[in-house]
Parts: structure tokens; sequence; C-alpha cells
């Protein structure tokens, strides 16, 4: 059984923005699928969220996928460069994602463990960043950066601001489309 990690970013909740739908299509092909509620999804520390994503995913392996929103991204990076050796997920998205810091201050925790571009990469089988060109608070070079320092295939969104519910997003097929193909469906 395949199975999906939804992990949201800064403020979010499992029931805000296109994670209802995603969550829905997915269980439609027979996923099962885990939106999970982030501690303290006001004031994001590095040193709970990692704990509390490990705790969530048990039996992690290439059946395992993950989607990340906005921080959830690093996060998700974070727990690929924690992973045990020998431990390979099947494939991770990430929507609006970043892997240095932003101008939010506050959330500078998730880097203070450094990333091993290699570790990462040999942790899962497939990286897509999905980004947009306008989005107020992540730079689109920072997509770049996951290219080029992940190996991710790298989608552009054309004025999709944050891809978020504010943004008018409670839908997006692009990260659906894409997890399709990682996953192989």
């Amino acid at each position: 059984m395949k199975k999906v990690y939804i992990i949201h970013g800064y403020t979010g909740y499992p029931d805000k923005n296109w994670f209802p739908w995603l969550k829905s299509e997915l269980e439609k092909l027979g996923a099962e699928v885990k939106v999970l509620a982030m501690p303290h999804t006001e004031a994001p520390q590095y040193s709970e969220w990692l704990p509390y994503i490990k705790s969530k995913v048990i039996n992690p392996d290439e059946n395992t996928y993950f989607v990340g929103h906005s921080l959830g991204c690093i996060t998700i990076l974070q727990y690929l460069n924690n992973l045990e050796q020998g431990i390979k997920v099947g494939g991770v998205v990430l929507v609006a994602g970043f892997s240095t810091p932003i101008h939010f201050t506050e959330l500078n925790s998730f880097f203070d463990v450094p990333l091993n571009e290699d570790k990462i990469k040999n942790n899962t089988n497939k990286i897509v960043a999905i980004n947009s060109y306008n989005d107020p608070h992540v730079p689109y070079w920072q997509a770049e950066e996951l290219e080029k320092r992940f190996g991710a295939e790298l989608v552009k969104v054309h004025n999709g601001q944050h891809l978020n519910e504010k943004a008018g997003y409670k839908e997006i097929p692009l990260v659906l489309e894409k997890l399709k193909k990682v996953m192989g469906l």
C-alpha cells in the first residue's frame, strides 16, 4: 500500500488550502493519506517538528511519499537528511518550497542543521519542486536551488503566488499529476 504524508507550512492546518482535496483524490486511488497537524504552527520549531514527523511516519520505505507546502518542504528535506542509513522513500513533491532561510527569521531553527545533498538524494527516488515565479514569501531562486542542489524536477507556475488558499488554491491538479507520476500511478 502506498502511504502519503502531507506536511503543511507555517501557520498552516490540515483542513486548509488544497490539502483536503489532495487527500480525497489520493484516497480514491487507494493510497493511505495522512495530513499531519504539525505542532505550534504559529511558532514552529525544528526541535519539535522533526521529532513529530518521525513519530508519525511508521516504517518508511519506497512506498512512502511526501508532499510539503512552504515550511513543510524544508521539514521534509530535514526528515530525509535524518533518515537512517539504508532507508529510502518513494518520492517527494515540494510546493512553494525552499532550502535556505527566507525573510521569516522566526523559521531559522529549521536551518541550524546543514542539509547533506547527497544523503537526501540517496534517501528518495524522486523530488519534484513546484514553485510560482511571483511568490511573495519564497523567491523563485529558491526553486532553482532545489533543482540544482537536490536534482529536483522543477515546475514553474505562472502567477501562482504562494500556491495556497489565499492565492485562490483549494485544488492544485498539477500537484496530483506530478505525485501520481512519482508514485507510478
